[in-house]
């Protein structure tokens, strides 16, 4: 009786994985590795591998996830389509000279993200986690209006109190505080733990929050935007969330080297939409409404030019992908990178490569130790590859590099956080800010020069004479690694 019911549970699981599998070639269209690796996590591990389809392998429906009628109050659609104009007819304005040269990428940005260029912005760059949330902190206690908080990764801890002091102090002073965060990157944080802020008058969210606990159906995808808008006049963008460990605080990373950025300027208009449209996606009855104390007119801080950029899962186009690989095809001399994780599909593959053969100076930059192993094996497989084609790659020994950062003749750059991978580019919410500045460019250079001198170098020799072991793990990450 026992063999009889494991025999039909074993052709009931045997025939879901049929349809499954034919559900993934002809109705989901994915690109084909990632439609190999389902299949094979299907039909080599059965049972699980069903499970791991329903939790991890379902697309998001595409339909309109983020809606805000104040998009139109706050003009954002006109402009768009005056620079989009503009520039096709060769007519708009470029403060600095140096930003001219990047028009097809603004362009790109404009047409394919709603992005808007903004020419007045004062950067600070953070490159250390202490002297961030100082910052920030100072930033609250100085808040007259309003606080918008948004992070993948809300920790409760010494950080995290410290932090939702400062904010309970505002929300008592009467300054409407609101803090996202997502369900997923904070997930043992739940809004019980916020009575305290919650009393005092603040606002909090969860971004897709479980069904029930430990079961989410939409685990895959997840909002990894690091967002704070303060009075619509400060901001920050970046790869640090709130814990411990982005202090350097835990034994497991050590030292944390991330980077942030503190922006003053008209980029905290599209920087405050993006957080409004995600609170109302996430908000169940706390939507924000359009006012103007969101959006006010603000003084030049700076000369620095630079959109606002966005992408997800919703969309049809990987827009920051996109914006990557023109920011690379545009190179002249030099292409640093630093990511956490360097796992590219084919095309961002190609562009870096191509660019090496060519003789472009091309650095990357990864960590030397794992956060998640399977995606560690798979960056440094691929950074091998990458040294045939003449790229000089580094390994960083100073703590754990989480830097999201791509810097093109120090000229221009990219700083957010999407990482190079699948994830990023396909299944989470993301947000980088582009920047067509030499100041801020060559300020990011140097910083990623101070990390060279705490990095080691992969060499070919060194990674030909690496272990068996080691090249087995890399075959089993690379064979994962389109759903990593």
């Amino acid at each position: 009786m026992t063999l009889s019911i494991i025999s039909i549970l074993t052709a009931v699981i045997f025939v879901l994985n049929i349809f499954l599998a034919a559900a993934l070639v002809f109705l989901e269209r994915r690109d084909a590795s990632s439609t190999w690796a389902w299949i094979m996590v299907l039909f080599f591990i059965p049972i699980f591998g069903f499970f791991f389809y329903l939790l991890l392998g379902r697309r998001l429906r595409r339909k309109t996830l983020f809606k805000w009628e104040g998009r139109k109050k706050v003009g954002i659609e006109n402009l768009i389509a005056h620079q989009m104009n503009a520039l096709h007819d060769n007519e708009f304005h470029f403060r600095d000279d140096n930003a001219r040269d990047y028009k097809d990428l603004v362009y790109l940005h404009l047409r394919n993200n709603g992005a808007v260029l903004t020419q007045d912005n004062s950067v600070q760059i953070f490159n250390d986690g202490r002297e961030k949330f100082d910052s920030l902190i100072k930033d609250i206690e100085n808040a007259k209006d309003h606080i918008h908080i948004q992070y993948y990764i809300f920790r409760l801890d010494q950080l995290g109190n410290r932090i939702m002091e400062a904010l309970t102090a505002k929300a008592k002073e009467g300054v409407k505080v609101r803090v996202l965060y997502d369900d997923m990157g904070s997930r043992l944080l739940s809004k019980r733990k916020f009575k305290t802020f919650i009393a005092a008058g603040g606002e909090v969210e969860a971004f897709f929050p479980a069904i029930l606990p430990l079961i989410n159906p939409r685990l895959n995808y997840r909002n990894h935007r690091k967002i704070v808008v303060i009075d619509g006049r400060v901001g920050y963008i970046g790869g640090f969330n709130v814990g411990e460990e982005y202090l350097g605080l835990t034994r497991r990373f050590g030292y944390w080297r991330d980077t942030h950025l503190r922006l003053e300027g008209s980029a905290l208009h599209p920087l405050q939409t993006r957080f409004i449209l995600d609170w109302n996606q996430a908000s169940a009855r706390n939507d924000i409404e359009y006012d103007e104390i969101y959006f006010p007119v603000i003084p030049e801080k700076g000369e620095t030019t630079m959109q606002i950029v966005s992408s997800g899962p919703d969309e049809e186009w990987e827009q920051i992908k996109d914006g990557y690989l023109k920011l690379i095809n545009l190179a002249k001399k030099s292409i640093y990178i630093q990511t956490p994780y360097f796992i590219p599909d084919a095309s961002f593959y190609d562009a870096v490569r191509i660019a090496a053969l060519s003789g472009i100076d091309v650095r990357i930059m990864i960590p030397n130790k794992p956060d998640h192993p399977f995606v560690y094996w798979a960056t440094y497989s691929y950074a091998g590859q990458m040294l045939r084609a003449g790229a000089r790659v580094f390994i960083y020994n100073n703590g754990f590099l989480h830097t999201k950062m791509i810097v093109i003749d120090g000229k221009a750059s990219t700083v957010g956080t999407a990482n190079i991978d699948v994830r990023s580019f396909k299944l989470n919410f993301e947000v980088n800010a582009f920047m067509y500045d030499e100041k801020v460019s060559t300020e990011l250079a140097e910083l990623f020069y101070q990390d060279m001198e705490l990095s080691n170098e992969l060499t070919l020799e060194k990674y030909y004479g690496r272990t068996r072991m080691i090249k087995t793990k890399e075959s089993i990450a690379r064979l994962l690694s389109p759903i990593l």
